[in-house]
């Protein structure tokens, strides 16, 4: 059994920095989170995560499965916590006793209807995780922030972390919070919080199937027709948490870098997702009036069904989008790490999804 612990009864563990150092990880429950708690668990650091009220802890003992025989014993080592983003002093409770600080909690969505709710999360609530760390003597932060808030280079080149962000009616209402969250964390460095940020690019990997990315696997072993002439940058979300975990513990800070394995189409993406399936490869070229079209019969169409829609303005725009991102700075500095490829990422995440398959 899982121990989860109100925040509001962490101050009766009476613990303080001096006598039990602690790592906090927020979004524990998420695909970046899990494996985060994954790879900190099993390197031995004592791990607190927190959780919301709604949040179901079920899917890190799934996660945990994937890599380790041993998923049960690993998780009576995560002490759960619930607290709220929006809640300073349950925040300032939450990191009694805690030096360094994992920021994974995020509200993902591109529906409109979404945008004040995940402004206030992602900005309102990163505001608050640093003003508290600043407050209890946080030794390092780091944020897991997003390559939406990369700025995208003209003419086909690549983005850096240095490629100015430029405010577009092109940007979604995720990219605006996430863009805005940095602004907090990178204000807070000013005020003196150790801080790295990572700007990882499209993730990759095995966690919820119903929820961010790993519910494309689920899409498409449903079949996908069409196909768009979009590109982007691609992860392995392995390769998120351990870069994270190393520039945590090296002398690095107040930097962010961008993650990014390769790049490529999404045609080739979804073309090699469907071949490990074994499904036919979508064959239909969705242009921006395809997109455009589809995007609004999928909001008729989940406005009568009360359903999340597949496709929204801002997916189909970014699907028709040719972005590009480098990895050299985080290659410069750790020099030794072999990105996961495309490829392999893609054949383990369809083999477990298959595994979870014929498990159900």
């Amino acid at each position: 059994m899982m121990t989860i612990i109100k925040y509001k009864l962490i101050k009766s563990l009476n613990l303080s920095q001096n006598s039990l150092k602690l790592i906090l990880v927020t979004g524990g429950t998420g695909l970046v989170g899990t494996h985060l708690l994954y790879d900190l668990v099993i390197s031995g650091k004592k791990v607190r995560a927190l959780k919301r009220d709604s949040s179901i802890t079920s899917n890190v003992k799934k996660v945990f499965s994937y890599y380790s025989s041993n998923a049960d014993e690993l998780l009576k080592q995560i002490e759960w916590v619930e607290a709220d983003l929006l809640d300073v002093y349950s925040l300032l409770d939450l990191m009694e006793g805690v030096t360094e600080v994992y920021h994974c909690a995020a509200m993902v969505s591109f529906e409109q209807k979404h945008m004040e709710e995940m402004l206030r999360i992602n900005i309102e609530g990163t505001a608050n995780m640093v003003n508290a760390a600043l407050e209890k003597g946080i030794k390092k932060f780091c944020h897991i922030s997003s390559i939406a808030t990369v700025g995208r280079a003209e003419h086909g080149a690549f983005s850096t972390e240095e490629t100015f962000w430029k405010s577009s009616p092109e940007n979604s209402n995720y990219a605006i919070s996430k863009y805005g969250a940095e602004r907090e964390v990178w204000r807070a460095s000013e005020e003196g919080l150790n801080v790295v940020i990572v700007n990882p690019s499209l993730i990759i990997g095995a966690g919820n199937w119903q929820q961010s990315s790993s519910n494309m696997f689920s899409k498409a072993y449903k079949g996908i027709k069409f196909y768009t002439e979009g590109e982007n940058g691609f992860i392995d979300v392995r390769d998120v948490a351990s870069i994270s975990v190393k520039l945590m513990e090296s002398e690095i800070k107040n930097q962010r870098f961008l993650l990014n394995s390769e790049n490529t189409s999404y045609k080739t993406f979804f073309d090699l997702i469907h071949s490990e399936f074994g499904k036919p490869l979508p064959s239909i070229k969705a242009g921006k009036f395809l997109s455009g079209f589809a995007w609004r019969a999928e909001k008729i169409r989940s406005a009568f069904s009360n359903t999340t829609p597949l496709i929204t303005k801002e997916t189909a725009r970014s699907a028709n989008n040719i972005s590009r991102f480098s990895n050299k700075k985080i290659k410069n500095v750790f020099p030794e790490h072999q990105f996961i490829s495309l490829e392999q990422s893609i054949k383990d995440t369809c083999k477990l999804f298959l595994q979870d398959l014929e498990n159900k």
